[in-house]
């Protein structure tokens, strides 16, 4: 851990300041983060209403959907 302190710290004298990688590390860990969350929410539901499987299917893919673009924002912003 501490060479990668160190790592940072040279970069950052190097080139002025740390680029937008930290930037792009930090959305696609929340973006994964939120992916786990609207599946483990989908399978809980399901597990609770086997009959609505479908509907909450097509929810949880349309979270997953908007969480995943965080991280194209995070990554091309």
């Amino acid at each position: 851990m501490i060479e990668v302190l160190a790592q940072a710290a040279e970069a950052e004298t190097n080139s002025g300041g740390i680029t937008g990688s930290i930037q792009a590390g930090l959305g696609c860990l929340g973006a994964a983060i939120g992916v786990g969350i609207v599946g483990m929410k989908g399978a809980e539901a399901v597990g609770r209403n086997p009959d609505a499987a479908t509907p909450i299917l097509v929810q949880s893919i349309i979270g997953m959907a908007l969480a995943e673009a965080v991280a194209f924002y995070s990554l091309f912003l």
